[in-house]
């Protein structure tokens, strides 16, 4: 099984790993699945931190990459052809935040379960998204 953790769960896993579901814990524990962080999710790191809104302690954007591979999971990369047709995913009125559209759009269109404790995102399962937590 192949799992994408969105930007949240991501920060939790490095973090906080007490705030993660237990299956959210035990799918990042099992030796089967892989891991996958998006390149997008380290760029909505770095710009909310840019911005304020996001406080790091100990830690800059810049050290997540090789974080994330310390851990043992593999980056996954944003291809052309997924971020021209991720305007294909349909826009929910009680979803529109463009860096949960991006990872939503790369789950389904390369067979990942999404990780993430966004209720919201359960709406897409009718658009193929699966997720857990």
């Amino acid at each position: 099984m192949k799992l994408l953790l969105d930007t949240c769960s991501f920060l939790w896993a490095m973090h906080e790993p007490r705030k993660l579901s237990p299956q959210a814990r035990k799918a990042l524990l099992t030796p089967a699945y892989s891991v996958h962080v998006s390149v997008v999710s380290f760029w909505e790191i770095s710009l909310k931190f840019g911005l304020g809104k996001l406080g790091l302690k100990g830690v800059t954007p810049e050290d997540y990459p090789a974080l994330a591979v310390q851990a043992g999971w593999l980056i996954h990369p944003l291809n052309a052809d997924l971020a021209a047709s991720a305007g294909r995913l349909p826009r929910l009125p009680e979803h529109r935040d463009p860096f949960d559209r991006l990872l939503i759009w790369t789950a389904i269109q390369e067979g990942f379960f999404l990780v993430s404790c966004d209720g919201a995102l359960s709406q897409y399962s009718a658009h193929g998204v699966s997720v857990i937590w």
